[in-house]
């Protein structure tokens, strides 16, 4: 990794921090690249249970991409700019979409544009107080291009998405919490310790469970009642017989707190 994309692991959880923070930590096409390879990382290292992605500083998560350091002659034309979008920046939802461990955003500051669209790719979002929120590319003539038209809609229903499109308009993380954007709001000085207090929590759960859960929840958005109650009862039977279900068992029985190994 160079030294615009921080990646490391402290125990079970992993951390992704974007850091150019003299442009608003706004991507280029490396850092993408190296992105996608940290994240490789945490999908097939067992001994990573949670994913933490931030940004450095306290102006911004992410203003988008460096547009400046992004240019390439393929842009020139519209199946150039195309290939070049999918090749890179929305390989990252798409790699998401295949892992199933907690990926936790904190967003640490404004996150607008394509930096919006990175933060909703999150499982869940702790904002800073300071942070803000911006689907700002109709202001440059754009459509949401990194997944915006898909998450956002999901979370705040297709009219007050529709509104936040069409006008760009920031909201601040009062307004995202209440809109169900972000899930808590936390001073800026508390930001990460709260964000990895939570991350570690998680992380010291069944991590087969936590895991399931996950993929069912995702899974289940996308199918009628029975076919998500099919799967349900399949999943049960799954982790029932794992031996973090057995702890659990045990250590009620012995009334304990379980100590769960991740298997």
């Amino acid at each position: 990794m160079n030294d615009k994309l921080i990646f490391r692991t402290d125990g079970p959880i992993a951390t992704i921090q974007l850091n150019a923070p003299e442009t608003r930590n706004a991507f280029t096409v490396e850092m993408i690249d190296e992105w996608l390879q940290a994240l490789q990382v945490c999908r097939d290292d067992d001994r990573i249970h949670v994913i933490v992605m931030t940004g450095t500083g306290d102006r911004a998560f992410c203003s988008g991409g460096d547009v400046g350091r992004m240019r390439d002659p393929r842009d020139s034309t519209a199946v150039g700019r195309k290939s070049k979008l999918y090749d890179h920046i929305l390989q990252i939802p798409m790699l998401l979409e295949t892992i199933d461990k907690p990926y936790i955003v904190a967003v640490n500051g404004v996150a607008t544009g394509a930096g919006m669209d990175m933060a909703l790719m999150g499982d869940i979002r702790f904002a800073a107080q300071s942070a803000r929120f911006g689907e700002t590319y109709v202001k440059v003539g754009l459509v949401p291009g990194d997944g915006g038209a898909y998450y956002l809609p999901r979370l705040v229903g297709i009219p007050k998405a529709l509104e936040l499109f069409w006008t760009g308009d920031l909201i601040d993380a009062d307004e995202a919490l209440r809109l169900g954007i972000v899930n808590r709001v936390y001073p800026d000085a508390d930001l990460m310790s709260e964000t990895y207090t939570f991350a570690e929590r998680v992380a010291a759960g069944p991590t087969l469970a936590v895991r399931m859960t996950k993929r069912m929840v995702y899974q289940c958005a996308n199918m009628e009642l029975r076919s998500a109650l099919d799967l349900a009862s399949s999943n049960i039977g799954v982790v029932a017989t794992s031996e973090d279900h057995g702890e659990a068992v045990r250590a009620f029985v012995e009334k304990r707190t379980p100590v769960f190994h991740g298997r």
